[in-house]
């Protein structure tokens, strides 16, 4: 698969980002498309469903579009444990995601975080295998936590892609991870690319969240894992961190802009997937893609920034 440098992530669309409507969401999706993004990244528990079905809308009225569908498995499991990933719960999972999008395979299967045990378990990456010998996924891959996980990952020789959060307030992939997908070909998807907005730019200390926003309710880690929320970073610090890095953004762009450049700095970087809830949104991301390359002044600065804001608080813990 060829993918577009900034493709789109679909979990705001789903639930646990505030209201969004599906006549915002599907005019996304469609802006998406006419901007050459063609790898719309989602999951099943997105909505229970809701962001797949948006998704399978599209694939039908937009059917002369090459449009590649990543989607993810494993967290409708209760409870979430790594016994859970085997052939006969995968398979239901993967038959319930082809119906939602109403197609007859899936591009591209990813385990959805599972426990950090179950990538110990040949069995779940045999039911990956045999899911895909039935023709019913063509590739697989895994969304995974942290970076132990993602090097555990690549002993099996099925996992083409590997999902993680990589942006400027997490860096140990780059160090990590990084070199070690490059030498096995494994496709990359930074998520989280943003930080939840907090490299946005947009954000104060004022900003308030709705009940249902997971910026709200997850930020210790109540819900889910803490680094899915603000890459779990302390939002104050992030936002001392945001400011500084605003100092560097090139005229006529912005933070969130230069965050996403950021990332496809970095060539083991297949595609970064920020989420968008309005077409307006979508197009400031896309544009990142012919946004000057940053200078090695820029990128130091931005290093220096993470050292001294970030690093102590999440480069250990993920």
């Amino acid at each position: 698969m060829r993918v577009s440098e900034i493709s789109l992530g679909t979990w705001a669309f789903g639930s646990e980002w505030g209201e969004v409507s599906d006549e915002d969401s599907y005019a996304a999706l469609n802006r998406a498309l006419d901007l050459g993004v063609n790898l719309l990244d989602t999951a099943d528990v997105y909505g229970d469903g809701r962001s797949e079905r948006l998704i399978g809308k599209l694939l039908r009225e937009r059917a002369g579009d090459e449009v590649f569908v990543a989607t993810k498995a494993g967290r409708r499991l209760d409870p979430h444990t790594p016994e859970g990933y085997d052939h006969d719960h995968l398979s239901a999972f993967v038959e319930r995601s082809l119906e939602n999008l109403r197609v007859e395979a899936l591009d591209l299967l990813q385990l959805h975080c599972p426990p950090t045990e179950a990538y110990r378990q040949d069995e779940t990456f045999e039911a990956l295998d045999r899911l895909q010998e039935a023709g019913k996924i063509k590739n697989y891959g895994v969304s995974v936590e942290k970076v132990e996980e993602a090097r555990m990952a690549l002993d099996y020789p099925g996992v083409k892609t590997v999902q993680i959060i990589f942006n400027i307030f997490r860096q140990k992939p780059a160090e990590e991870f990084f070199p070690l997908a490059e030498e096995r070909n494994i496709g990359i998807l930074a998520r989280v690319p943003l930080a939840s907005g907090l490299l946005s730019g947009k954000m104060s200390a004022e900003r308030e969240f709705s009940a249902d926003d997971h910026r709200n309710f997850n930020r210790e880690g109540q819900a889910f894992d803490r680094g899915e929320t603000f890459s779990g970073v302390n939002f104050e610090t992030g936002l001392r961190a945001a400011e500084e890095l605003k100092e560097l953004v090139p005229e006529g762009y912005t933070l969130a802009q230069l965050a996403l450049r950021w990332i496809l700095m970095h060539p083991a970087v297949s595609c970064a997937i920020p989420g968008a809830k309005r077409p307006e949104q979508v197009e400031d991301n896309v544009a990142a893609a012919t946004m000057p390359p940053l200078s090695e002044e820029t990128m130091e600065r931005i290093r220096r920034i993470y050292d001294h804001h970030v690093r102590p608080e999440v480069h250990h813990l993920w």
